[in-house]
């Protein structure tokens, strides 16, 4: 054991100017610098900081040490240090922190999902926290994948302004050649449940679903959808989203990504150049065109609430999925399914893109980190070898036929592709609710585009209620599946995807539909009407429904909009307006409470997040909201 080293040899290239203006900070990073190993004769570069989620501990040939999460983090480590290779081949000088990530799939049904949304705001704090802890950066590139990590680092990047940041998304997953999906897999405790499966063959599938160690899911849920948005934001380099994790076309990503981040320092252009209105406005569209996860309505709203952008409320989400097509047949929302990685294949967010531009529904002046306009991008993209050889590509591995994946409007409307998200309003919704229309089985829609349901509520508290209920025989064809006690207040506005999958598993669940205050996953489907406001326990109508109440739900997928009432109980029917007075008269349940695990960390995002706008401002903290309600309330106190 030693107690002196010898130090690293040469000198720091200083400067009179620099020992009498520089912070001290500055100059003893330059002596950490040094002491880590860094050539002092290269230190003065400028200084890029690559965030990002990875998890687990690798050995140099992938083998792991010690496990990540989830795949979505595992191997992002090999794009930070990809990214950092060409930087340093720039003459800049990189650095790496981590602020990783859970997965919703893991946590799906325990009371590690109390924190998954939480979290999100969390670590957008650390990673900006992170940022401004090295104040010589001179931009700052952030590499993430899956449904929390990359929304936050989305937010944290957002709030960069004059500072050029680039999002590297961590891409997908690959499918197995024999097997099932991550999200079908998923499935497989309601299905043997059910009888549908056996012993062996659950963990067969099991094992093999994950068919490759990193990137996201093999469907279009919240990571996959994220990644896309990113893209479409301009946050993200043309056809990065979907790219197959470790593979050379993904790797080539992080090194592209590095060269446009200085380039924009070059440009003298900033995050604030590339977020605007614009290009909220193009990613609700690109968002509208896939079909993509319900969870954006929270994750969008607050990368522009980090941007100093206005939110996009209700009406604006709306809007744009009445004028914008679907065009993207993927997991889960068919009619063919098609894995994310196909979607890259085919073309990914530019492909989508193009066929928005001939639509006239893309403002294509926006800025992209390319340090081009979207226009000079998808003019790239269009006679791009790229495009036309992995078009091919997956014409000739899979027998695809790209434009089957990735349609143009009228080829969409043709297959029966409708638009995605519908924003229910009703008596037991009276703020609002959400459902993803396209996820509703087509053999449940009328002829006339509308999915109608009338049944008795069978009522949860918890979903371990809810999910026992439905492996046991206890929930019935007609019946609607009520779920509260798990908004923000009473369950961090858990994610639901047990349920739905369960449902999906049973022969009738077609003709079963789910209220609740909680959110679903990106790969849920069925009748499933989520963000119920207000939540149960804010004293919210959908508190007040008793088991066999007579629920009436109304969705139009052809125009977007539809109704969910209480319409009747104990034998009774009643109007919509009579159910409104009932619901006024009746009180709360008595047995409405918060999860008994709920953390008070939890409790806390929760409180901020009411004051901020709640789940339609993007369950953000909104710092002035937050201190304008302390401050009242300090006034109150000292009348």
């Amino acid at each position: 054991m030693k107690t002196r080293a010898k130090g690293p040899s040469g000198q720091l290239p200083i400067t009179p100017e620099m020992l009498l203006n520089q912070p001290s900070g500055n100059l003893f990073g330059l002596s950490m610098d040094v002491g880590m190993g860094w050539s002092p004769s290269h230190l003065l570069g400028p200084e890029v900081l690559i965030l990002s989620t990875h998890g687990g501990v690798r050995a140099p040939d992938g083998t792991p040490i010690a496990l990540g999460f989830h795949t979505g983090h595992w191997e992002v480590g090999l794009l930070v240090a990809e990214a950092a290779h060409e930087v340093a081949a720039l003459h800049g000088v990189p650095f790496a922190g981590a602020c990783t990530d859970p997965c919703d799939g893991r946590t799906q049904g325990t009371t590690g999902m109390l924190d998954s949304l939480p979290f999100r705001n969390d670590a957008a704090m650390v990673l900006r926290r992170l940022m401004r802890s090295l104040p010589t950066r001179a931009g700052v590139l952030g590499v993430a994948t899956c449904d929390k990590g990359l929304p936050a680092m989305m937010m944290a990047l957002a709030s960069a302004d004059r500072i050029p940041t680039v999002l590297v998304p961590g891409g997908v997953t690959l499918l197995p050649e024999n097997g099932e999906d991550a999200g079908k897999v998923q499935t497989i405790g309601a299905r043997f449940a059910q009888q549908q499966i056996t012993l062996e063959y659950a963990a067969e599938m099991g094992c093999r679903a994950c068919a490759s160690p990193g990137g996201g899911c093999q469907f279009l849920g919240t990571a996959a959808t994220s990644q896309v948005i990113a893209e479409a934001l301009g946050m993200a380099l043309p056809h990065t989203a979907l790219a197959p994790s470790g593979q050379p076309i993904w790797l080539d990503a992080a090194r592209r990504s590095a060269r446009a981040l200085l380039r924009l320092r070059e440009l003298g252009l900033g995050t604030a150049d590339v977020l605007t209105a614009a290009s909220v406005e193009n990613a609700m569209a690109v968002h509208a065109a896939f079909g993509g996860s319900t969870n954006l309505l929270l994750h969008l709203p607050a990368i522009a609430h980090a941007a100093r952008l206005k939110r996009p409320v209700a009406d604006d989400w709306s809007r744009v999925n009445r004028q914008v097509p679907r065009m993207v047949d993927a997991l889960p929302n068919g009619p063919n399914n098609y894995a994310t990685v196909q979607v890259f294949l085919a073309g990914g967010t530019p492909e989508v893109m193009l066929h928005l531009r001939r639509a006239g529904l893309l403002n294509t002046r926006a800025l992209t980190v390319a340090g081009q306009s979207l226009n000079e991008c998808l003019d790239w993209w269009e006679d791009s070898p790229r495009r036309f050889a992995l078009r091919k590509t997956l014409l000739e591995q899979d027998g695809i036929d790209p434009d089957d994946v990735i349609m143009s409007p009228d080829h969409a409307r043709s297959r029966g592709l409708t638009s995605t998200v519908c924003f229910p309003m009703g008596n037991l919704a009276p703020e609002g609710s959400v459902i993803k229309a396209t996820s509703i089985d087509p053999a449940s829609i009328d002829e006339d585009g509308q999915y109608r349901h009338l049944g008795p509520a069978k009522v949860f508290v918890t979903e371990a209620e809810a999910i026992h209920a439905i492996k046991t025989g206890a929930i019935q064809t007609g019946d609607v599946l009520v779920l509260i006690c798990s908004g923000p207040l009473g369950a961090g506005m858990q994610e639901i995807y047990q349920i739905t999958a369960a449902l999906k598993a049973l022969p009738f669940g077609r003709h079963v539909a789910v209220l609740t205050d909680a959110r679903f996953s990106g790969v849920s489907t069925g009748a499933c009407i989520g963000h119920i406001s207000p939540e149960a326990l804010a004293g919210g109508n959908i508190g007040k429904v008793q088991d066999g109440d007579l629920i009436e739900i109304v969705i139009d997928r052809i125009n977007l909009t539809g109704m969910v009432n209480f319409v009747g109980s104990s034998g009774s029917s009643l109007s919509v307006e009579d159910g409104w007075r009932e619901l006024a008269k009746r009180p709360l349940r008595t047995d409405l409470r918060p999860h008994p695990d709920l953390p008070d960390d939890t409790r806390l995002w929760a409180a901020l997040v009411q004051a901020s706008g709640g789940v339609w401002g993007g369950c953000v903290y909104d710092v002035d909201s937050i201190t304008t309600v302390l401050d009242r309330g300090q006034r109150l106190t000292s009348l």
